[in-house]
């Protein structure tokens, strides 16, 4: 892909302002990270070679709550001092007339994102569990954050957070889904019932897990990335996800999250996980169940979502009937999968 094909960038006005901002040396060349739908990521590097990440919103139509490139900056930025590892940010454009959007820039961090298994399998059992590890205490670094003493005192409600997002994900398959789901509606009654009293509130994440950091040489976590969903709220929420993403070697979670990379040896077992956060935040777990099952919950609500919209522009496509049964094979098991760990309450 050349420069003149790339969405969403002039490459002029990009390399005029990161010029004004950071040392800069020769032509700035740029390559696409990740597109879609989500925020969109470009590495850029210099003849000298530095590097850098710029973050901007999808290009066309996009709701721009659902993409606040101001808000993502703020949380990074004030993570910069703490003891969690961020990127060192560049800078902040709020003028659009640079490249179409708002943008940030960001230093590059070196290390390895592992995705899934083959990712997996270029480390060794040793090099894993000490990720593992580092992955861990990380997240339970990040919940220790007061957000008042960082800048985030603001980032979002502090109260309810379980409360809202099963009333948020309901409403969603409430409204968006074309057929009939009674196991989903089941398990939301039973979420709502146990929802756990709030143990104070914290930096929430949001979508946790080790493919959203890089790992650098040292196999510590060198940086968190992809903050487009954190908020306040019950820190616990975290735990739960990563846990649900972990999977568990020889049980029906592996099934559901079967090229997780965290299922090959080395990498520690879920109750090691639990007990580890535990020792280092020095939260009461009791009710870590419940988080993984809302977990789990919700992901069926989000991928039944992504079922009703493939299915709405696959009309007409007479060959989605695999596809078709991937999802629902999918969301039946995630559900199962809630209503198994609400089982250990």
């Amino acid at each position: 892909m050349t420069i003149d094909d790339l969405p969403g960038i002039n490459k002029a006005n990009v390399t005029l302002w990161l010029k004004e901002r950071s040392e800069v040396d020769g032509e700035v060349s740029f390559a696409v990270v990740t597109h879609g739908r989500s925020n969109l990521t470009y590495k850029l590097g210099d003849e000298a070679g530095r590097k850098w990440i710029l973050r901007r919103p999808p290009t066309g139509h996009i709701l721009a709550s659902a993409h606040d490139m101001g808000r993502e900056h703020k949380i990074i930025a004030a993570l910069g001092p703490s003891d969690v590892p961020v990127p060192g940010i560049v800078g902040m454009c709020q003028n659009e007339d640079v490249t179409g959007a708002p943008f940030f820039i960001m230093n590059f961090v070196e290390g390895s994102i592992i995705k899934d298994l083959v990712d997996a399998q270029s480390f060794s059992p040793t090099e894993r569990k000490a990720q593992s590890i580092s992955l861990v205490e990380t997240l339970a670094t990040l919940h220790k954050v007061d957000p008042e003493s960082v800048g985030l005192g603001d980032l979002g409600k502090r109260q309810d957070y379980v409360g809202r997002q099963l009333r948020r994900w309901k409403r969603q398959v409430d409204e968006g889904s074309d057929r009939e789901m009674p196991l989903f509606y089941e398990l939301h009654k039973k979420l709502e019932t146990y929802v756990p009293d709030q143990e104070g509130y914290g930096i929430t994440h949001g979508d946790y897990r080790l493919d959203n950091c890089m790992i650098g040489s040292d196999n510590n976590v060198a940086a968190v990335l992809d903050w487009e969903l954190c908020t306040l709220g019950d820190v616990l929420a975290d735990l739960g996800g990563m846990l649900m993403w972990w999977g568990e070697r020889d049980s029906s979670d592996s099934l559901i999250m079967s090229d997780a990379p965290t299922l090959a040896e080395g990498y520690i077992s879920p109750q090691d996980v639990a007990e580890r956060y535990r020792a280092v935040s020095g939260r009461d777990l009791s009710n870590l169940p419940f988080y993984v099952a809302f977990q789990f919950w919700r992901l069926a609500a989000i991928t039944e979502g992504v079922r009703v919209r493939f299915t709405a522009g696959a009309m007409g496509n007479k060959d989605i009937g695999d596809e078709l049964t991937g999802f629902n094979t999918r969301i039946d098991a995630l559900l199962e999968a809630s209503k198994t760990k609400l089982l250990e309450l």
